[in-house]
C-alpha cells in the first residue's frame, strides 16, 4: 500500500486517501496526485500506456551514494540493463507527443543517451547542462560543478514546448544591455562555457541556452528538505514543467526522493503521479505534497544571477572586522553526500 498504518502513526505522517491500495489490476489514470510505495518498474507496468504527458527522472547515478533501500553500487553492465527495464516503462507511457527528461551526472551520460536513441527511439531535442555553484572541491580533477539533463521526446515532429510561454522568457542582452531595436519584446528563451562566476556575465546563463545556472539545494537554504540528500531546485522543475506540459497534464516522476518534481507540478497545477522505494522518503514527501495548493509560488530564486553579490560587490577577507570570521561556520555546512562520491 502507499505508506504503512504503523508507519504513519509512528511518524505523525497524513494519513494516505483510501484508493490508494495498488494492486495487480491497472492503476486508472483517475488515481492520481499521490506517491506509490513501491519499486517504480513494477509500479509503472500497472500504468496504462501513453497515460503520460511529462516524465522527469533523477535516478541513482551509480556512485555509492547511500540510499535507505536501494543499493547504489551495480556492476556497470547491470546498471545499465536496469535503467534499460525502468527507461522502457517510461517509453511506454508516454503519449504520442509526450516528453520525457532525465538528470544523470558524468559517469553514465553518453552511455544512456545513446540508449535513449538508439534502443528506446527517444530523439533527443537538448543535451542541457545543468551548472551548480557549490560542487564538490576535488583533488585531482577539475571541481565537478554540473549534471546533465537530456530532453528527449517520443515524436520528432509532435511534442510540447511552450516556447511562448512568458513564464521561461527572460530578457535578452539586446534589451538589457544594448538597446538594441531589434530585441524581441517577448525576450528569448532560456553554453557549454568555462567561466568562473555567473553573477559576473548577466548576460549569459540565458533561459534559452542549454547551459543553465541553478545552486544547488544546500543545507543552509530554505527550501532545504533535511531528511533527503539530493534535492533539485524548484525552479529548474519549475522550466521544464512550463515549457514541457500544460495545466492539467499528467507529470511521471518514478524516483520521487523528496518530492519536488510532484511539489512543482502541484504548483504549476499539473496531476502527477510517483514512485518511491523508500517509505520513509515517501511519507516526508507526502506530507511536504499535503502542505502545497496549486498556484503557490515556487521555492528559490526565479533568476538565480541577482541572489548572490557580483565578485565585485563580495566582501573581502582584509575588510573583514576582527572576530566576524564566517569561515567556521560555512564550513559545517553539510554537502549533499552524492558530490562527496565524486572527489
Amino acid at each position: 500500500m502507499f505508506v504503512t498504518n504503523a508507519f504513519v502513526e509512528e511518524n505523525k505522517f497524513p494519513k494516505p486517501e483510501a484508493n490508494t491500495v495498488l494492486d495487480k489490476t491497472v492503476l486508472k489514470m483517475t488515481n492520481l496526485n499521490q506517491i506509490h510505495i513501491q519499486d517504480c518498474i513494477a509500479g509503472m507496468q500497472n500504468l496504462e500506456a501513453e497515460s503520460i504527458d511529462l516524465a522527469f527522472a533523477d535516478p541513482p547515478f551509480n556512485i555509492g551514494y547511500e540510499y535507505d533501500q536501494y543499493e547504489d553500487r551495480l556492476e556497470s553492465e547491470q546498471y545499465l540493463d536496469w535503467c534499460s527495464l525502468w527507461m522502457s516503462e517510461v517509453v511506454r507511457l508516454l503519449k504520442p507527443d509526450g516528453t520525457f527528461w532525465l538528470a544523470i551526472g558524468d559517469e553514465y551520460a553518453a552511455e544512456l543517451k545513446v540508449m535513449m536513441q538508439r534502443e528506446l527511439g527517444l530523439t533527443c531535442r537538448s543535451w542541457v547542462i545543468w551548472y551548480y555553484t557549490f560542487g564538490v572541491n576535488c583533488k585531482n580533477k577539475f571541481s565537478r560543478s554540473h549534471a546533465h539533463l537530456f530532453h528527449m521526446v517520443k515524436n520528432s515532429k509532435q511534442f510540447t514546448f511552450n516556447a511562448d510561454d512568458p513564464s521561461i522568457r527572460v530578457p535578452s542582452a539586446r534589451q538589457l544591455v544594448y538597446g538594441d531595436k531589434r530585441a524581441n519584446p517577448k525576450g528569448r528563451l532560456p553554453d557549454d562555457t568555462w567561466i568562473l562566476r555567473p553573477q559576473d556575465v548577466p548576460e549569459s546563463f540565458q533561459a534559452d541556452e542549454d547551459t543553465w545556472y541553478f545552486p544547488r539545494i544546500n543545507g543552509t537554504f530554505k527550501e532545504r528538505q533535511g531528511w533527503h540528500g539530493c534535492q533539485m531546485p524548484e525552479q529548474l522543475l519549475g522550466r521544464i514543467i512550463r515549457a514541457c506540459s500544460h495545466p492539467e497534464d499528467v507529470v511521471l516522476d518514478p524516483f520521487s526522493g523528496s518530492g519536488t518534481t510532484l511539489a512543482v507540478a502541484k504548483k504549476l497545477n499539473r496531476q502527477f503521479v510517483g514512485f518511491e522505494l523508500s517509505e520513509e522518503y515517501g511519507a516526508r514527501a507526502q506530507q511536504r505534497l499535503t502542505e502545497i495548493e496549486v498556484g503557490q509560488p515556487l521555492d528559490g530564486q526565479e533568476n538565480p544571477l541577482v541572489s548572490a553579490p557580483s565578485t565585485k560587490n563580495g566582501k573581502r577577507l582584509k575588510d573583514q572586522k576582527p572576530g566576524t570570521d564566517t569561515s567556521q561556520k560555512t564550513s559545517k555546512t553539510k554537502r549533499n553526500p552524492r558530490q562527496k562520491k565524486l572527489l
